[in-house]
């Protein structure tokens, strides 16, 4: 599906920007599409605005020929008509739909592009973050080069705020529906994912600002435009057109999957509660009728445990009042302890859900940040109104693992963060190893939540190197012997790795063998001689279970100076310690005779 080059004058991307009525949004928005560094045109279609739009977007075509187009038409009362021209007039390989009152990232396309390029991919899907409104999370964990369907978090994401292959749209009629009030981008993305190869996602920067109006005006921020029962009717189209592309099975499962939890199952939720007695039998009904045609057993395993009962539950209001009351409850939690016993910590608290008054059970779980698949749920012991929970830290792989509280009520389980309420005076325990593994519980800077930091991946590991003597061997190597501890405590020889010299103004590096010894001491003979000019830090480097762990040597001992002659230049070394901490340099030189000559006479 390749389209033109990117150096045959045609467009890289064509930006369609819908607009009704939205003057005062569309500097900012048109700014940032005229800023990105692609090779674009931006298509803009007025969707019969009254406010004076029309006439700022003439004016900005006006001074942006070629590149700004504006086409008016009658207005529709939706998105779905003004995109659908816009496609129509679009010419660049890729098409990314922007809302007026929305904006993009300085490097929004230049990234989605180069990613799509370099791929081959279809769709690429850049961060969205929102600004008064609510944005995606679940697809945008990681930057992916190429994720197909089935096995990412991709399809979760049905807004059309992605850059898309032109061709794909051409070549399959994909389009956006016409007068509707919403709904219109999810039957054009769900078309888009089916026919696509493979997509990509760019999670490291903010593509997409999806921006709340003051005034409250547009159409996804009106009251009615979640309408249980109308969002029931829409969402019927979408999942038979994905059906249509996809058989029955796994693949299928996984995208039903994404319908029922946030579609259907949704409005038996706070749009439950809200509704009478006679609305929530007419929502209940046409949630059992998607049931009856789509919920299948593998639909059934991939949902949480409050959609399970909700679908078991369609005939009985009272049970699904209930339900809807319980997903609502704020889980009430403070953490009130948190210390080391033995190879455990030892988490207390209390934990319960507001406005009911009973539980069955409760546990802390704790969730690999990365990867929310790898999970250890710890069993609390109840003492009343609080909680005990002991937890194996050595059984947690690598990686950073957050603490959470579960409350079980009904089969319901429902989840909180642990630690920012908390009891004056806990601090974090100090660091452990376990085996090779370092572990650190630490608070979160951004909420204050209790999370275990196994590895070091964000938590800087304490830990002290110091060198016992240095003596300078043939060779120019320096003779090394030191001790090294981490946590308070000595790591395993295997964890010693090796010295790493690094240059201080280019980063340049260089490392050199080390020989662990028992009682957490090394050894070690650089070939310093090797070094090139230039101020050099010394480090040991470790593998404590997470991404290498670094620490500067210190040192009371220095040897002297080295200098030697070697076709005709002079080398240099002069080992010292830095002021204050005493931490282990090098300065190199390499000077010809001539230079030696002229700097002695200068």
């Amino acid at each position: 599906m390749q389209g033109p080059g990117p150096d045959d004058g045609a467009f890289d991307v064509s930006v369609v920007i819908p607009v009704h009525n939205c003057r005062a949004f569309l500097d900012r928005c048109l700014t940032s599409a005229l800023v990105q560094r692609v090779k674009k045109e931006i298509v803009v279609v007025d969707d019969g605005s009254t406010d004076g739009s029309g006439e700022l977007l003439d004016l900005y075509a006006a001074y942006h020929p070629g590149i700004v187009k504006v086409v008016h038409i009658e207005a529709s009362g939706g998105a779905g008509r003004p995109r659908n021209v816009g496609i129509e007039h679009a010419t660049g390989r890729y098409v990314f739909f922007c809302d007026a009152d929305d904006h993009l990232g300085p490097e929004a396309l230049e990234r989605m592009v180069a990613v799509a390029d370099r791929n081959d991919t279809d769709i690429v899907l850049g961060k969205v973050v929102g600004h008064g409104r609510r944005a995606p999370v679940s697809m945008f964990a990681r930057s992916a080069d190429r994720v197909e369907l089935g096995d990412s978090g991709v399809y979760n994401s049905l807004s059309c705020f992605k850059l898309f292959r032109r061709d794909l749209l051409v070549w399959h009629g994909i389009r956006f529906g016409e007068g509707m009030l919403v709904g219109e981008d999810i039957l054009f993305t769900v078309h888009a994912y089916c026919h696509a190869r493979a997509m990509s996602v760019v999670a490291d920067y903010d593509c997409y600002h999806l921006v709340s109006r003051p005034d409250g005006s547009s159409i996804m921020q009106q009251p009615d435009s979640r309408d249980p029962l109308a969002w029931l009717a829409m969402i019927k189209e979408p999942i038979r057109l994905m059906a249509r592309h996809v058989e029955p099975g796994p693949l299928r499962d996984h995208l039903l999957r994404r319908h029922f939890r946030l579609d259907v199952f949704t409005q038996l939720g706070a749009p439950f509660l809200d509704s009478d007695d006679v609305r929530r039998k007419d929502i209940a009904r046409e949630v059992a009728a998607l049931c009856e045609e789509w919920y299948t057993p593998g639909v059934h395993e991939r949902l949480n445990t409050i959609d399970r009962q909700r679908a078991g539950a369609l005939d009985d209001l009272d049970r699904l009042v209930r339900l809807a009351r319980i997903e609502s409850a704020t889980v009430r939690r403070r953490l009130t302890g948190l210390r080391w016993e033995g190879e455990h910590l030892v988490v207390t608290g209390a934990a319960r859900l507001d406005g009911i008054t009973r539980d069955d059970a409760l546990a802390v779980v704790l969730r690999a940040r990365h990867d929310p698949a790898r999970e250890l749920v710890v069993p609390a012991e109840r003492n009343g109104g609080e909680f005990v929970a002991r937890v194996e830290v050595g059984t947690l792989g690598s990686g950073i693992w957050d603490l959470r509280v579960a409350v079980e009520i009904e089969g319901v389980i429902r989840l909180g963060r642990l630690g920012a309420d908390r009891d004056s005076g806990i601090a974090r325990p100090r660091p452990r190893l376990f085996g090779g593994v370092v572990a650190m519980p630490y608070f979160t800077r951004d909420n204050g939540n209790l999370s275990i930091d196994m590895g070091g991946h964000v938590v800087s590991v304490p830990g002290t190197v110091r060198l016992i003597r240095m003596r300078w061997a043939l060779g120019h190597r320096l003779l090394m012997d030191g001790e090294v501890t981490v946590a308070g405590t000595t790591p395993a020889a295997s964890a010693v790795k090796q010295i790493v010299w690094r240059e201080r103004r280019s980063g340049r590096e260089r490392a050199d063998r080390v020989t662990a010894l028992p009682g957490g001491g090394f050894a070690a003979r650089p070939a310093v001689g090797r070094l090139t000019p230039g101020t050099w830090d010394a480090y040991l480097e470790l593998d404590l279970g997470g991404p290498p762990a670094r620490f500067r040597i210190e040192t009371d001992t220095v040897a002297g100076p080295r200098r030697w002659w070697g076709t005709s230049l002079l080398r240099t070394v002069r080992p010292y310690a830095t002021s204050g901490k005493g931490r282990l340099s090098a300065v190199v030189r390499r000077l010809t005779a001539e230079s030696l000559v002229k700097r002695m006479l200068g």
